[in-house]
């Protein structure tokens, strides 16, 4: 059976364009307008929704995403608070919604408890970022039985044969990182990215999304040449940062965003996202 993500990106290929992966941080920066930038954020056409679980050590991450963590946490943020956030939007919200995860909430509340409730809520996929995939089978079972995708991380140094195991176990996409070190915003497209959608491609047909630095219209269609579609994280958070105490916060994400897609919006409308 075909999931959201897949039907997703069946429509993505069949449009020969490019997919839109927005990350946002649950309860950033409090729960009620996260609520509502996930649903602007959809209705805008963000094709998939990433929304991370705050976490207390998130070391994956630079300082823009570690401060998001930090305001989600102080405002109520937790695994238990990000499920009931996405069954609360799930009703108004088309796009398949991806839960980001460190493994060690997951683990607490126990796999098959996460899997059950995430499925209920409405989540479609789960990436938890620092599990290794060495360990991985058990949890992508416990997923597969609830009928949730599992996402694996690749970056640059993944050996081909870990490639092929991810591509083996995953589900749903192959998320690639474009570069190494944490996430954060930069002025152009990593080197690597290429290399590693292509490493990434001889080892599956499985759709291909990659992140880690990506901020502009110009860093999306670059992406589009050689993967599915591109992840936009820490330059999303960074606008949710600067413009959190302003009633105008989701205008400024729909401005953002139908300029990242190109829909008519200039870059002199919307603010620069700060450096992660």
């Amino acid at each position: 059976m075909s999931s959201r993500i897949d039907s997703v990106f069946a429509r993505l290929r069949a449009d020969k364009r490019p997919g839109l992966v927005t990350f946002t941080t649950a309860g950033d920066p409090d729960l009620p307008r996260s609520a509502k930038i996930l649903m602007a954020l959809d209705r805008v056409g963000a094709d998939i929704l990433e929304v991370g679980v705050p976490f207390s050590d998130p070391l994956a991450d630079g300082p823009v995403i570690q401060r998001a963590t930090e305001r989600a946490l102080a405002a109520g943020g937790s695994l238990r608070a990000s499920l009931a956030l996405v069954a609360e939007i799930r009703p108004q919200v088309s796009a398949p919604i991806v839960t980001f995860s460190y493994a060690n909430p997951l683990l607490r509340m126990g796999i098959d408890t996460f899997a059950r409730q995430a499925a209920s809520c409405g989540v479609d996929g789960v990436l938890a970022l620092d599990l290794p995939i060495e360990e991985a089978h058990a949890f992508r079972e416990t997923l597969a039985a609830a009928g949730l995708d599992t996402i694996f991380l690749l970056s640059p140094t993944t050996t081909d044969a870990r490639i092929r195991r991810a591509a083996e176990l995953g589900s749903g996409f192959l998320y690639g990182i474009s570069r190494l070190g944490v996430t954060g915003v930069r002025d152009t497209v990593a080197s690597g990215a290429a290399a590693l959608a292509a490493r990434i491609r001889a080892h599956t047909t499985k759709p291909i999304a990659l992140g880690f630095g990506i901020s502009r219209p110009e860093h999306v269609a670059e992406v589009a040449a050689y993967a599915d579609a591109a992840v936009v994280g820490s330059a999303l958070v960074s606008l949710i940062a600067e413009h959190g105490g302003s009633p105008g916060l989701v205008d400024r994400v729909e401005e953002y965003v139908r300029w990242l897609k190109g829909d008519g919006v200039s870059a002199g409308a919307t603010p620069r996202a700060g450096k992660g």
